[in-house]
This record gives C-alpha cells, sequence and structure tokens, in this order.
C-alpha cells in the first residue's frame, strides 16, 4: 500500500468479484470522481465485526458494524458512507461534492420510502444472485431478525408488485426532483453532485440485484429516459469497481 493510499473495506460478489451493495458504491464513486488514490480490501459479511471492531466503537442504532469504511493513512478508520464523504468534502474539498444541495437533502428523504418498500424483493434476491457462500447464512439470519420472519416469507407477502406500486410514488418523487433542473443530466443540472452519487447507487444496485427488478423500477419512475441519461453520464465514476 502505498503512502497517502485509502483502504476501502467492501463486500464482495460471485466471481467476477464486483461491488454491488448501494452504500459501499456511493464511495466508490466519491472516490474515482475525486481521483483519491485507493485499494480496496473484499471483506465477508461475517468478518465485517472481527475487523472493524478493534477499531471503530460500534454503530449506536442498527447493525454494530458496516460497510462501506475506510482506513485512512494515518490509520485513521471512518465508518458510514455519510461520513466518510463529510470527511473527505473537508481533506480533498476539489471537485466540490456540493453536500450543501438541497437535492441532497430532499433524496436522502427519499430513499428510505423507496427502500422501504423494495427491500422484499431485494432481500430474497440478493442471496442467490450475488453473496457467496460465506455470507449467505450470515444474510438470511441478520435479515429474519430485521424483519421477523424469514427472507421468503417476506418476499411472498410483500414483494413482487406490491412492492413494485408502494415504491411507485417515491420513485416518481425523484423523478420530479430530477426534473427540476431541465438541463440536466445531473440534480444541478450541468453540475455533478454527491445528490446524483446516491441515486445513482441505488439504481446500479438494483441491476446488480437483478436486470429485471431494475428495468422495472426505471418504468415504475415514470420518466426511464432522465434516470438512464443521469446512469449514462456518471459512467465515468462507476468504471472502477472491481478493485
Amino acid at each position: 500500500m502505498s503512502a497517502g493510499q485509502i483502504t476501502l473495506f467492501d463486500l464482495p460478489s460471485k466471481e467476477p468479484c464486483s461491488t454491488w451493495s448501494l452504500n459501499p458504491w456511493k464511495t466508490r464513486m466519491l472516490f474515482n470522481f475525486k481521483g483519491i488514490d485507493y485499494r480496496t480490501e473484499w471483506t465477508e459479511y461475517p468478518d465485517i465485526k472481527p475487523k472493524f471492531q478493534p477499531h471503530l466503537p460500534p454503530n449506536e442504532t442498527g447493525t454494530p458494524y458496516t460497510i462501506p469504511t475506510v482506513k485512512l493513512p494515518d490509520n485513521t478508520w471512518i465508518m458510514d458512507s455519510r461520513k466518510i464523504v463529510d470527511h473527505i468534502e473537508k481533506s480533498h474539498p476539489e471537485p466540490s461534492m456540493h453536500l450543501e444541495s438541497p437535492y441532497l437533502a430532499k433524496l436522502e428523504d427519499l430513499l428510505p420510502n423507496v427502500f422501504q418498500y423494495m427491500r422484499a424483493i431485494c432481500y430474497a434476491r440478493v442471496p442467490v444472485n450475488l453473496l457467496n457462500e460465506v455470507s449467505i447464512d450470515y444474510w438470511y439470519t441478520t435479515r429474519a431478525e430485521r424483519i421477523g420472519m424469514s427472507v421468503q416469507d417476506f418476499e411472498k407477502n410483500h414483494g413482487g408488485e406490491t412492492a413494485y406500486s408502494s415504491a411507485e410514488p417515491h420513485l416518481q418523487q425523484v423523478t420530479a426532483l430530477l426534473r427540476e433542473n431541465s438541463d440536466g443530466p445531473f440534480f444541478m443540472g450541468k453540475t455533478v453532485s454527491y445528490a446524483d452519487f446516491v441515486w445513482v447507487s441505488a439504481l446500479v444496485f438494483f441491476k446488480r440485484v437483478d436486470e429485471t427488478v431494475y428495468q422495472e423500477v426505471l418504468k415504475r419512475t415514470g420518466d426511464e429516459s432522465i434516470h438512464i441519461k443521469l446512469v449514462e453520464a456518471c459512467q465515468p465514476w462507476l468504471k472502477r469497481h472491481d478493485h
């Protein structure tokens, strides 16, 4: 590892291994955009806590230890994509991520509503389509604890059309937000911001979960083209995904 290099802890996928999860994508796009020197340390779900616990206090709510986490060159560890971008924006201010943008705040309010309904579909497909064998039991166990039933029952009761139709109005609110700047393709028009990375990370996550899920999400946004154009505009920062 070079002297100024950051270590990004990310979740591996089945071969060919590449990033897939929503929050690590945000950090990876951030690093790619700012031209930050980093290396990826792939970390399976059962290995997260034993690897991170000596260096970080647990989260006070939710899962105690999560990815993305980064280790800075001075051996400082930071966990959580939002805490990471806050730090990086101070240490590497250019090019700016425009964290003060109202679009980011609005989008961060909308996304939990989208995922509240889409998780029934995603919870069931992630272990089948993405996870290595070593992480599958962890996934099923922790998600069942979180939702109070098996992943399979959760999908049966809340997935499919129920999930898509419930998420649809929230997806269309994202579309309305993206339409506010007709100059496009970004939320701030011609200016790239972290809001773009947050939403593109969500879209790429759906695509990695299952191409059919991605296509249905695009359909439910009410305007596929505006989201596709955003993803295409962000391709330079999506290219590095496997190291």
